[in-house]
This record gives C-alpha cells, structure tokens and sequence, in this order.
C-alpha cells in the first residue's frame, strides 16, 4: 500500500524543465505547436528566448517534417529568422490564396467585363487542385489579378539575390464545350517598389474553338537565373467567350499556382 502511494506521488510530480540540459529542452520544445513556441514559450524566461531565437529547435522542426528543401536552402544561406522558415514554409507551396474560386474573389483584384466573373463548378475535374470550382468570364475580356510578397511568405533577401530560386507559375482555362474562348496570362517578378520589372512571362495560347471536348488546358512556366531585387510576382490572367452570348460562357480558369522550388541536391 505505501509503495503503491509513493509511486503516484512520483508520477504526479511536475518536471521541473529548468533543471534539463539544453540539449534535452530543446529536444522537447521542437514537439511544441510551431505558434505557441513563440506566443507563449519564448515569454518564460532569458533562457528558454534565447534557445527559440537560435536555429535548433525550429530546424529539428524543419527535419522531423521532412522539409528538405527548406533545410537546403538555410545551409546555403541562412535566413535571419529559423522561426519564420518552419512557420511559414515557403518552399513547395502554392503562393497563391483562393486558386480555384472556392472562396468567391477573396484576394483577388478583379475587372469585370460583360457581365463579369462568375464562379462555378468544373466541367471535368483538375488533378491536384485545392477545389473543383473555377472562375468563368464572360463575352468580353474579365480581368483577375493577385501580387505575392515573397518576404511576407518567408523567404529572405540574400536568397531572393545569391541563390535565385525557381520559380514556378502554372493556371489552367477551358471552355464549354458549346462556346469557344479566348485566354492570356502576364506573370511579372518585380522589385520592392513593385514597379520595376525584372523578368516576365506572357502567353495568349490559340482561342478554343465551338463544339470542344470541354477540357482545361495547363500554361506553365519556371523562372531561372532573373536576377537580383526580385521582391513581388504579379499574376495576371483573363478571358472572354469568342461567341459573344451574354452570360457567363468565356475562358473558365482554375488552380493558378505561384511555387518557389529549391534544389536538394
């Protein structure tokens, strides 16, 4: 009986972290939410801000993830916050917000031509995207456009400049199968001001013609070696139907993709 009581005390009795080595404590608080670690751990005390300040913790965050290309980049050149890498993982994923119209035009500058965008339901699906929706124009040219702010996403300057990772745009359009399409794409990556240009992609692929299968149709580009100062991309795309019936009948145009790809090798 009092062998079985000592031995629930002893489970029941708090760890006390301060007494752990650094190399046990950060051991532990790589398992903490990536937000609480900053919004309540590193508030403890000096001892446990300066080890959230320093890369440990958030790498081996970075590691048990399996984020290799963030971890690549940072030993090629390591960025001014680890926090800010691991939190806001800026390698691999799209940049764009609302790709597929699944959240109506939220985060995106619109133009409305005719009758102007609609959002619908895909008339075949699109692998790999966030929604089965997308944006329909109408019969004269809708315009759609969003900026990114790479710093904002997580990546850093000297990255940005030294190493100039790829960077990779992708949208797909389509039309009804009973009316044809125009489509065009502008992708800029501009410098701080957001005026200055620093490389580009356009495209205005052939219009689809009436009495089509209906199927989307993938413009992508990757951009390499741009140059230094890149700090936005611009993505700007439109459309319009070529029959002009009122309505919403032009280009349908769904998961656009902004991505920063970093080499593992």
């Amino acid at each position: 009986m009092g062998q079985a009581e000592s031995q629930s005390r002893l489970s029941r009795a708090p760890c006390c972290l301060d007494l752990l080595p650094d190399e046990l404590l950060v051991q532990i608080l790589s398992w903490v939410p990536g937000r609480a670690l900053l919004t309540r751990c590193r508030q403890v005390c000096r001892r446990w801000r300066d080890l959230l300040d320093a890369p440990t913790v958030w790498r081996l965050r970075c590691e048990r993830r399996g984020q290799r290309a963030a971890l690549a980049a940072a030993r090629l050149c390591p960025p001014p916050l680890w926090s800010r890498l691991d939190l806001l993982e800026p390698f691999g994923r799209n940049l764009i917000r609302n790709p597929c119209g699944e959240g109506g035009f939220t985060h995106w500058k619109v133009r409305n031509g005719g009758d102007g965008w609609q959002v619908g339901e895909n008339c075949h699906p699109v692998e790999g995207a966030s929604a089965q929706t997308c944006f329909i124009s109408s019969y004269t040219w809708c315009l759609k456009w969003q900026v990114i702010d790479l710093l904002k996403e997580g990546l850093w300057e000297e990255l940005l400049d030294t190493y100039q990772p790829e960077i990779y745009i992708s949208d797909w359009w389509g039309a009804r199968q009973d009316c044809g399409c125009k489509y065009s794409i502008h992708i800029k990556l501009l410098a701080a001001d957001q005026k200055t240009l620093i490389a580009e992609f356009q495209a205005s692929p052939e219009p689809i013609q009436q009495w089509n299968d209906a199927l989307y149709h993938q413009v992508s580009h990757t951009f390499r070696k741009y140059g230094s100062g890149v700090r936005y991309v611009s993505f700007f795309h439109r459309g319009k139907d070529t029959q002009y019936w009122a309505g919403h009948y032009g280009a349908r145009i769904t998961n656009s993709t902004v991505m920063v790809k970093f080499s593992c090798n």
